[in-house]
């Protein structure tokens, strides 16, 4: 279904049950992301606020709530897309198969940005900042944001479309030092491309021309999202996404995105930056207040009767998580194709994304070799730190795939043989326990220290900075692991308590990692490898972290820093390598220089429970 508009969108969704209008007066502060947060809990349906407190404009959320939401809104131009990005990975595909190509010419036809005239519906009225709904998410945020921009930016060394940078980098509308209606914040980390367009523009001694188009076609918001193959734009896939081209046209100098909802342009000048943030982000803490560019706004458009498109992130998952499902619905094997024997990825969201990567790769080094060792996967892991926001991982778990045939070849291995065939990144607790009956850890866990980090992580001991750390894996089962807590992990009093198989949560207010690594010392070997325990994981409640996988991935994962983070019983440095011999010890407490966690408003929350009282979903 080709959408004009992001109205025409939710009509559809409305007409086919997918949508829900809350027609009261919702207040923009803290209450309109309780309802989001709420109905998507609860697998609801995307929403309209049609009276929002303050603004006389709509708003529309959880429109990308789940995966079958996502498809269905794009079910005419999904397939299309999919065949178009699998021409992109092997060319060749054009040749074995010309008639199932040419089908795709249409699409590709709409890969075509279209310049429109300017009077088009975007440029309808000319509004300020203080005339949007100013939405505010958590309680500790320093103003009110917008969660789904398409930030627009060009080429100062080539402008035009063609080489344009369309992404999504959060914008903040007012609060702390901004002047209301006069600046705003923009907010941008490691490996975006509107930061190579800052530093070209800068370098020219230019401000920087930055376009923010909320709204339109919700094919334009997943465009600013998506990781494209080299070579292809955000506007070419916004198009064939969209089942119609990317319309724009150009005013004051400013590139318009003539079916946008809201347009707002201005300029970012050379070395201009003020405070940005509290913001309660998608790792599940507030990113602290930093200073980042300042927006100087020019304009501000909008259509008649627009809708603000926004969304609410928080700890995972949330209707991001949702937007990384369809990317991985739509790029298939795209990503892992770009880098040799990768086989599969995954950025775990429970975790955050970035802080946990999950891999298989290929091992194809040495081949004559008896003992499996892993090489080329490590080969692969530096290729993963140093690809696009790939290298914004900070656990790489990774393995390789097993040679299917010779498994088969082994009878008494064919248990073995049909679990390891099926092993996939998307299976969480499987793929950890692969690794972790495998990893040798005198060996195979290598560091990356005083290096960058995501932005959004605070784990380490700056913003940007921190280490990283590789888990590879590779050969024979080594270990069955713990399924109960042995008895030397007992006699620790602390609370210990099964997360997973081979790993146990210990309670940090009865014992510390000192503590456990001398009461241990000696014993390393006998609990990694005759009991099985491979991880001690430290917390403030292991009831809790036990309670749910996914407390495990979120804690366990973003707030470690590997090297300053992780331990081990009968540690060792060995010609500056790092390896123990008895099981890994994770201190994922919360720190003094960690972010604090976003929580919920009571009050809010009561208004909420009145409001949805009479709606079904």
């Amino acid at each position: 279904m080709a959408y004009s508009s992001l109205e025409a969108c939710l009509l559809d969704l409305e007409q086919n049950g997918h949508l829900i209008r809350i027609t009261e007066q919702v207040d923009p502060h803290l209450e309109m992301a309780a309802i989001h947060l709420r109905v998507f809990e609860q697998g609801g349906p995307a929403i309209l606020f049609e009276n929002v407190k303050g603004t006389k404009f709509r708003a529309a959320s959880n429109i990308f709530g789940t995966l079958e939401r996502s498809q269905f809104i794009f079910r005419k131009t999904l397939p299309q897309v999919q065949q178009l990005i699998a021409l992109k990975i092997d060319p060749t595909a054009a040749i074995k198969s010309p008639l199932k190509t040419l089908t795709a010419l249409p699409a590709a036809l709409n890969a075509l940005p279209k310049k429109d005239p300017i009077s088009k519906p975007v440029l309808y009225e000319e509004i300020q900042i203080s005339d949007l709904p100013l939405i505010k998410h958590w309680t500790m945020d320093g103003g009110a944001f917008v969660t789904l921009p398409q930030v627009y930016t060009e080429d100062a060394d080539a402008p035009g479309i063609g080489k344009s940078n369309l992404g999504m980098y959060r914008i903040q509308l007012d609060g702390n030092e901004y002047e209301l209606n006069k600046e705003i914040g923009l907010h941008y980390q490691l490996h975006r491309g509107i930061g190579v367009h800052q530093t070209k523009a800068n370098n020219k001694g230019l401000p920087l021309k930055v376009s923010c188009f909320i709204g339109g076609p919700p094919a334009h918001s997943v465009a600013a999202v998506m990781p494209l193959p080299e070579g292809m734009s955000e506007m070419n896939f916004a198009g064939v996404l969209a089942g119609k081209r990317f319309a724009y046209t150009y005013k004051d100098g400013f590139c318009i995105s003539t079916d946008a909802d809201f347009v707002i342009t201005g300029e970012v000048f050379p070395g201009e930056n003020k405070p940005e943030g509290p913001f309660g982000d998608h790792l599940g803490y507030y990113s602290l207040q930093h200073s980042f560019p300042v927006m100087k706004v020019h304009k501000v458009y909008a259509k008649k009767n627009a809708i603000w498109a926004f969304t609410v992130v928080g700890r995972p998952p949330q209707e991001d998580t949702s937007f990384g499902q369809l990317i991985h619905a739509i790029t298939g094997d795209a990503v892992s194709n770009e880098i040799p024997g990768l086989k599969e990825v995954h950025a775990v969201d429970a975790a955050g994304v970035h802080p946990l990567l999950l891999a298989i790769g290929s091992e194809r080094y040495t081949p004559y070799l008896v003992n499996k060792t892993p090489a080329e996967i490590l080969t692969i892991a530096n290729h993963i730190l140093g690809t696009g926001q790939l290298s914004l991982a900070k656990f790489v778990w990774i393995t390789a795939e097993e040679n299917k045939k010779e498994k088969e070849n082994k009878s008494d291995n064919k248990k073995e043989n049909n679990s390891a065939a099926k092993l996939s990144t998307h299976n969480v607790p499987a793929f950890f326990q692969h690794m972790m009956e495998r990893m040798d850890l005198k060996r195979d866990v290598h560091f990356y220290t005083k290096t960058t980090m995501d932005t959004l992580d605070y784990s380490g001991d700056g913003l940007n900075t921190g280490s990283k750390v590789v888990m590879a894996a590779y050969g024979d089962k080594k270990r069955n692991l713990a399924t109960q807590v042995p008895n030397s992990i007992q006699t620790l009093n602390a609370n210990a308590h099964m997360v997973m198989p081979g790993v146990i949560a210990l309670n940090a207010g009865s014992v510390n990692i000192p503590a456990i690594q001398e009461s241990l010392r000696g014993l390393g070997a006998e609990l990694l490898e005759d009991a099985g325990v491979f991880m001690l994981v430290l917390t403030e409640d292991a009831v809790w972290m036990a309670a749910q996988l996914n407390n495990f991935l979120w804690a366990g994962f973003t707030r470690v820093n590997p090297s300053n983070d992780i331990h081990g019983i009968d540690a060792f440095v060995e010609n500056k390598h790092w390896g123990c011999t008895g099981p890994l010890i994770f201190d994922a407490t919360i720190k003094k220089h960690h972010a604090p966690p976003v929580l919920k408003d009571e009050v809010v929350e009561k208004r909420v429970d009145e409001i949805l009282a009479k709606y079904k979903f």
